[in-house]
């Protein structure tokens, strides 16, 4: 059984599902469980519809938990865990979740529980806690084990990074849990399954480790994974303002960097910044903890910082080739944090977008997936939505690439440029081929370059 249909239960779900699982998925989203019944994805992610509409009676969804709990083998709580004002991490539908479990469990069969939402120290802990008040109120009592199993998913590749993982790292000291959390992921573990169409497997894929812990260190695990990749972007980007400066390519140097082993190719692409449901959050989260413990955690910290004043760069570089932003129009190409996902959470763009109508500019945008989730999430914001690149470029003095999708290398460049009222292109993403652009007639200004 899997609670939550997100982002992480969906393409969780659905996986297990294929592999030969019997699965059933918990939402408490009627409107939510209506459209995935009959095949609808609720989420944006490449491939995931496909496997919806294959998984056949393998997977079922369900509103109510209560019905399929006491036949579940294995429960997996992955239901949303928002930021707190304070940076916290907001634990009251996992909790909810538990206190489901203990309400309706069968104390004669009681499941492995299974956090893999992302979730502060303690959690196990925690969740372990609030089922056996529960059990307790019912006057029953049974040995059970809540297992931490972080996931480690890239949004847009959610499905890849299920079925052909680095590694998967299961937290518990409960050998019999440990013996049935590696035998749901046997199939995963050994790569014994036909890859589905819509997600082969990769040449050379090699099989992923099996990690085992303490559902403490498991806990750690995710969240320092996370600190050390948002670090890394903002490393980056930090080196990107000294190559301004001094007249390198910070592409090249992340090139020159990245082929040392030790450092690794990945997250060396400075831009805008990160974004997205879990860097941001998963920044905070860890920060507040460590401050509970009294320890300072002064390198995660200043990533965040850096982070923060990236998004500012873009504003800057108008302000350099525009002089004057009042007046102004400005295209935005990208709305998404990130290409193949209709997420903008935490979106460069939403910054950008802000500073710009706050400083007087006239903004359209475009983005091929998240336009209207970004509509719905600010509403009051007066921007004229596009249908194409195109028309977020038509009389615009300045276009800004915010998220690299696959369609923004392919654009007619030349006819853009005529339909401009300034041929101006800021590139956020270092994206697109300055010394192509400049041959255009176009002003060029990426990140570090």
């Amino acid at each position: 059984m899997v609670v939550g249909t997100g982002y992480v239960g969906l393409t969780t779900g659905l996986a297990l599902g294929y592999l030969g699982h019997n699965v059933t998925c918990v939402d408490k989203d009627t409107a939510i469980i209506d459209k995935l019944e009959r095949g609808i994805s609720t989420i944006y992610e490449p491939g995931l519809e496909e496997l919806l509409r294959d998984s056949g009676d393998m997977i079922k969804f369900t509103e109510n938990m209560h019905e399929r709990l006491p036949s579940a083998d294995i429960v997996i709580i992955a239901v949303g865990t928002p930021s707190k004002s304070n940076g916290d991490t907001d634990l009251s539908f996992v909790e909810a979740v538990g206190r489901e479990i203990g309400a309706a469990m069968n104390p004669a069969r009681p499941p492995v529980i299974i956090n893999k939402s992302t979730v502060p120290i303690g959690t196990a802990r925690r969740v372990e806690t609030v089922i056996k008040e529960e059990l307790e109120r019912r006057g029953a009592a049974c040995n059970f084990c809540v297992a931490s199993n972080p996931e480690f998913l890239r949004e847009g590749a959610a499905l890849n990074d299920t079925f052909y993982p680095d590694r998967i790292v299961v937290g518990t000291e409960d050998v019999a849990a440990l013996n049935l959390i590696r035998q749901m992921y046997a199939p995963i573990l050994e790569q014994t399954f036909t890859p589905p169409q819509a997600v082969p497997r990769a040449e050379g894929y090699s099989l992923p480790a099996l990690v085992t812990t303490s559902p403490t260190s498991a806990e750690l695990i995710k969240y320092t994974a996370n600190a050390f990749l948002a670090t890394k972007i903002s490393f980056i980007n930090e080196f990107a303002t000294i190559a301004e400066k001094v007249g390198a390519d910070i592409t090249e140097v992340a090139k020159g960097i990245g082929l040392d082993k030790r450092i690794g190719p990945g997250f060396l692409k400075a831009g805008v910044g990160w974004g997205g449901s879990c860097f941001p959050k998963d920044v905070r989260s860890i920060l507040f903890t460590s401050s509970q413990y009294n320890c300072e955690l002064k390198l995660v910290q200043a990533a965040l910082e850096v982070n923060r004043l990236q998004r500012m760069k873009v504003i800057e570089k108008l302000q350099q080739t525009l002089k004057v932003i009042r007046g102004s129009t400005v295209g935005l190409l990208g709305l998404a944090f990130k290409p193949n996902t209709d997420d903008i959470r935490e979106s460069p763009a939403i910054d950008v977008i802000k500073e710009l109508l706050d400083m007087g500019a006239r903004v359209k945008v475009y983005d091929p997936i998240a336009r209207d989730k970004y509509r719905q999430a600010y509403p009051d914001q007066e921007i004229l939505y596009c249908d194409s690149a195109a028309q977020a470029a038509r009389d615009s003095d300045a276009l800004v690439l915010i998220t690299d999708w696959d369609e923004f290398w392919h654009l007619p460049w030349e006819e853009i440029g005529e339909s401009m009222g300034k041929k101006i292109i800021i590139d956020g993403r270092n994206m697109l081929s300055g010394e192509e652009l400049r041959q255009l007639g176009f002003t060029y200004t990426g990140i570090g370059r």
